[in-house]
């Protein structure tokens, strides 16, 4: 076990990535608001790809606020910036309770992260209880009236793209939402630019990237007439002389589930309605087939084995999962 890192921007870029493929939040321990600005850049790439950490900030004690002593700072103030959840903690006794609904925020849909701010004379004062764990807000259901109209526009015969992001990025959503390109003879499927975390590898769809640059993302969209949204906002990019919304003119956005959504039943809800219509089960596109690239050699006699190998990009906070499969013979 890690006990003690100096390093803020260390602590919280670590804290991203276990987040992020732990599915569960990691925890900080920050020292004051100058140590919880070292690592503000990795807590604001956490923001953006809802990863759930909670960070426990120290702060002087409350009778020397008064005194502004030099490493005193607005500690709210520099972590509003990020936090999906933000509280100082006033008493012992409510800090197991503040505690517990901290780690829970972490994990509401969308998931966030989450800070608790403790005034150093509250955690040495004498009467803390300990708090049960709180049961987090989980992702919404997508309203079934909304796959009616989403099946009308991926029948509609018109040229169709289907833009996936959060937990539509891994195995399950990658599937589904590749059937459903088959089903409606051939909507394009693209995950956004900077994905939280994009699982890849043998038998998984090869899925291509939506561009960063406005200039290459607009020509990924031309002659697009209808583009679905599942888990992720509609593109947008600042560009001298280009409008900031990507989403090209006779282009018309709908949106299938938001990040709050359980946008992986949405898409399989989807691909489920649509192979009832065609009246068999759906192949996947594309795929990434043993021996090729990306893939896997294929493993005589031996049972599955799994190994994950974790590729951080701190500039930009994505991290992809690529899975190498052994498996028994066909």
């Amino acid at each position: 076990m890690l006990r003690y890192v100096c390093s803020k921007a260390f602590v919280t870029g670590a804290a991203d990535g276990y987040g992020r493929m732990a599915d569960k939040p990691a925890a900080t321990l920050l020292h004051l608001g100058s140590g919880l600005s070292n690592g503000m850049a990795n807590l604001h790439n956490a923001r953006r790809a809802y990863t759930p950490i909670v960070n426990i900030v120290g702060d002087h004690a409350t009778y020397h606020k008064r005194f502004d002593a030099p490493l005193d700072s607005d500690i709210k103030a520099a972590a509003g910036v990020f936090s999906h959840w933000l509280r100082t903690s006033s008493s012992t006794a409510r800090i197991g309770g503040d505690a517990a609904e901290a780690v829970a925020a972490s994990m509401d849909a969308p998931r966030g992260v989450a800070t608790l701010i403790l005034p150093a004379d509250v955690p040495w004062g004498d009467g803390g209880r300990p708090a049960a764990p709180q049961v987090p807000i989980g992702p919404r259901p997508v309203a079934d009236r909304v796959f009616g109209s989403i099946a009308d526009v991926l029948r509609s015969g018109e040229t169709t793209t289907i833009l996936l992001g959060g937990a539509a990025n891994r195995e399950r959503g990658l599937r589904a939402a590749s059937r459903i390109s088959v089903a409606t003879g051939g909507a394009k499927v693209l995950v956004e630019t900077f994905p939280t975390r994009l699982e890849r590898g043998a038998g998984l769809p090869t899925v291509e990237r939506f561009a960063y640059l406005a200039e290459q993302a607009i020509a990924q969209l031309a002659d697009v007439k209808h583009l679905v949204l599942a888990g992720v906002p509609s593109p947008v990019f600042a560009y001298p002389g280009k409008p900031s919304d990507l989403v090209p003119e006779g282009c018309q956005a709908h949106v299938l589930a938001t990040r709050s959504d359980n946008v992986v039943a949405a898409l399989e809800t989807q691909k489920r309605q649509l192979a009832q219509r065609m009246k068999h089960e759906l192949p996947m596109a594309v795929i990434n087939a043993p021996g090729q690239a990306g893939g896997a050699r294929a493993g005589l006699g031996q049972p599955p084995r799994y190994l994950e190998a974790f590729f951080a990009i701190p500039m930009m906070g994505v991290v992809l999962q690529h899975t190498k499969r052994k498996r028994w013979p066909a």
